[in-house]
């Protein structure tokens, strides 16, 4: 079943949505009596918060957009000879420090107003939050989903970390940026296009999105979910533009999700994954960064998180699982729930890439930076 899921995603008869194959293999795998209805339930709550994330989220971006911040931001950055370099920057650092969700639902569409505001290339400038979603995702806790899987599982902090994955993650970052350049030309002269922008649009939307990014990491502190800090952002933004759009909700890339971590919750045990992850040698640690990276194209990178975290006893083994896991999901759009929203955003935002257009500028972004990411993780752990 879990086999069948992932070739769905790339091969399925005509008409047949992309989220029917998971959702209805893991009813199959429930009604069948391959996971009991608990052990289904109990998989799912593991991933409860990202899943409520993803619920609210959109909508706020949308909302966000209707009050016509992401215009009004666009019309005030100066665009100067290094622009493209310094929204690398700018998408690196919202990645790191406010989550990955975050930076694909706030700033896929600044960087499209950007690229039409400077003449440049949109699908080129949009790529970028959705690229470092998985390169810069690995150097604290709150920046990746599955690093709360980890830090969790083995009560790791900040400072574990930014020893431990600080160095490979920022040099998958620089790595990155110099692939991207190379796949991905941004054209355009930087001139600036004139565009009608609401005066009042920064004044009535900033105070909302400084308390969302602020929230997300204060929230975590204190124990607050991400989720709950987008809701009440949510709130705001809709009592300014008196309507929620309930229908962005990117339910698609949800049961997709969903689907799998049922699948996967109900594999795993015949999958010998103990016998996969584990060991401090740099052939362990390749293995532990190609079978995670595997597992997270084949099927998602939540899922695999929870299934190889479950599987480790020493956390010293989670840090190439979560390279692997991170990094190594930027090849599938369905790889990682983030690239999902991503493309989801990007098309409400007249920016349409393909699953097949990802995977080639992907492969050509992400294979360096990952190998170099793990020549750096062998290095450091040694």
């Amino acid at each position: 079943m879990l086999l069948l899921a992932s070739v769905s995603m790339w091969r399925r008869p005509a008409g047949v949505p992309m989220w029917l194959p998971p959702a209805l293999g893991a009813l199959l795998v429930v009604t069948l009596g391959w996971l009991s209805f608990g052990e289904a339930r109990a998989a799912l709550d593991d991933v409860r918060a990202p899943l409520l994330f993803l619920v609210v989220a959109v909508p706020l971006a949308v909302a966000l957009d209707d009050i016509g911040v992401f215009a009004a931001v666009a019309a005030v950055v100066d665009g100067g000879r290094h622009l493209v370099a310094w929204l690398w920057v700018l998408a690196a650092g919202v990645v790191v420090v406010f989550n990955l969700d975050a930076a694909v639902v706030l700033l896929t569409p600044l960087y499209c107003r950007l690229a039409r505001r400077h003449g440049l290339d949109a699908e080129a400038l949009a790529l970028q939050p959705a690229l470092l979603a998985c390169l810069a995702s690995g150097i604290l806790p709150v920046s990746n989903l599955t690093n709360l899987i980890v830090a969790e599982r083995f009560d790791l902090g900040a400072s574990d970390f930014l020893v431990e994955l600080a160095p490979p993650f920022l040099i998958a970052t620089g790595v990155g940026y110099l692939a991207y350049r190379r796949a991905c030309p941004t054209g355009g002269s930087l001139q600036t296009i004139d565009e009608p922008v609401d005066p009042t649009a920064l004044r009535r939307g900033l105070p909302i999105v400084g308390f969302v990014l602020v929230g997300f990491t204060v929230g975590d502190a204190v124990g607050v979910e991400a989720w709950i800090v987008a809701l009440a952002a949510l709130a705001a933004a809709s009592a300014l533009t008196t309507r929620v759009r309930w229908r962005e909700v990117p339910v698609e890339a949800i049961t997709v999700a969903a689907g799998f971590v049922v699948l996967v919750a109900a594999a795993s045990p015949h999958l010998a994954l103990a016998d996969w992850f584990g060991g401090t040698s740099a052939n362990d640690q390749i293995r532990s960064v190609g079978v995670a990276t595997l597992m997270s194209n084949l099927t998602n990178n939540l899922p695999t998180a929870l299934a190889a975290v479950g599987s480790i006893d020493d956390p010293g083994d989670s840090w190439p699982i979560l390279i692997g896991t991170n990094i190594g999901s930027v090849f599938l759009v369905t790889a990682s729930l983030s690239t999902m929203l991503w493309r989801d955003t990007a098309r409400r935002h007249g920016v349409v890439v393909s699953p097949w257009r990802w995977t080639r500028v992907a492969l050509q972004v992400g294979t360096p930076a990952l190998v170099a990411a793990t020549v750096v993780r062998i290095a450091v752990s040694h």
